[in-house]
């Protein structure tokens, strides 16, 4: 039996190595019956009411330039930006009640989402895809996470964003693939070469069909997708993607259209945003399913926090953290439902809450990990790796 006291000793703090009961129940996660995650970090903070949660009856001051269009779920609406995920409804949960009250900056709703505790004394914690490398062990030919294609930065204040390894050790940092390639990637039967796996410019679609680059579109959006699945077809357990891996100076889903330093506006939801998310986002689950990789990738889709409900002096959004809108697909989410509500100005949460940190344990869970699984202190006590639970309706029964 694994001594619960065998573990890692960083900064003050260790984490407790498995039991030999949950390393034979996380066993299965190998070879073809292995469980992946793709997390699409929608950095910056997408607003809910240009996504997934419109408000077309609010005045025009809150419910923005953008229209409202139906899906294939009756009563459901989605943002005119997202026609294929709306054709798509029916196999997507939508998350309507999203939210935390930490302070309303990048850096705390990024730790939330990703480790599901905000960082205290200067202790950063583990994100999840750190600690799954961790349960699967040093020394696999494959990362266990990997980021796309960097990990975040320039998010406007210095502190941790939660993509890291933390306490856990430089074992487990996340591999990043910014236009470079691991030498050898282990495939489900045999092997890949580098050559096979091409970096993030524009012949990553060199392995992919004609109608699979144009299913995910030439752009950003769609590379970091096909990539993605490139991953997890390969047996990778955790991909991030950053949407954008920096905030400062561009146009992200950061809409304050508030010049040079935070250009982006509602209109670029509208012409760009939106659309190549859309495309990217619909091709990655079409393409899962075509693979049957469906059941075993769990896809997330969401930001750190939301947007204010009202427009700003320059027709902008600023930081949210009442309310905002995840999207999830695949292993055991069922389709076409929609968890919580928000008011009429998709401002505050109505019904059924969730926050980050259960959206982490509800990552956990489908990785086959404890979201209770102990965190050993240096002084003897213990804490779990969170303090929240997975969001059953987000689990097939």
């Amino acid at each position: 039996m694994v001594s619960r006291r065998d573990f890692l000793r960083v900064g003050g703090l260790g984490v407790v190595s498995l039991s030999a009961a949950e390393k034979a129940a996380l066993a299965r996660r190998g070879g073809d019956e292995g469980r992946s995650v793709i997390l699409l970090l929608m950095s910056g903070g997408a607003s809910q009411l240009e996504t997934f949660d419109p408000k077309p009856e609010a005045p025009s001051g809150v419910r923005g330039p953008l229209k409202a269009i139906s899906t294939s779920v009756p009563g459901l609406a989605f943002s005119e930006g997202l026609p294929r995920l709306a054709e798509r409804a029916g196999r997507v949960s939508i998350v309507r009640s999203m939210n935390h009250t930490a302070a309303p900056i990048h850096e705390t709703g990024l730790q939330l989402l990703q480790t599901g505790r905000l960082a205290r004394g200067g202790q950063d914690f583990p994100s999840f895809g750190a600690v799954t490398a961790r349960v699967l062990g040093p020394g696999r030919p494959v990362p266990g996470h990997v980021v796309l294609p960097r990990q975040i930065d320039a998010t406007g204040v210095n502190m941790g964003r939660g993509q890291g390894a933390a306490f856990l050790g430089s074992s487990f940092e996340p591999t990043e693939i910014d236009g470079q390639i691991p030498e050898v990637f282990s495939q489900r039967h045999g092997a890949v070469e580098s050559s096979d796996l091409p970096g993030l410019e524009s012949e990553v679609f060199a392995s992919e069909s004609e109608t699979v680059r144009r299913d995910y579109g030439d752009t950003r959006f769609g590379r970091l997708c096909c990539r993605a699945r490139q991953l997890v077809e390969r047996g990778v357990a955790v991909v991030t993607i950053n949407l954008f891996d920096r905030l400062d100076g561009q146009v992200t889903w950061d809409v304050h259209a508030a010049g040079a330093a935070a250009p982006g506006t509602l209109f670029d939801y509208r012409d760009t945003l939106c659309p190549q998310f859309d495309q990217a986002a619909s091709a990655l689950l079409d393409d899962l399913d075509v693979r049957g990789l469906w059941e075993d990738t769990l896809v997330l889709a969401t930001g750190e926090f939301g947007r204010t409900p009202r427009l700003n002096a320059g027709g902008g959004r600023d930081h949210w953290t009442g309310a905002w809108s995840a999207m999830l697909a695949g292993g055991a989410v069922p389709g076409g439902q929609v968890i919580g509500c928000t008011d009429a100005f998709a401002g505050s949460v109505t019904e059924d809450p969730v926050g980050p940190s259960e959206l982490t344990a509800t990552v956990y869970n489908h990785l086959g990990i404890d979201p209770r699984m102990e965190l050993s202190v240096e002084d003897g006590s213990t804490i779990p790796l969170l303090e929240a639970d997975p969001v059953t309706s987000l689990m097939s029964a």
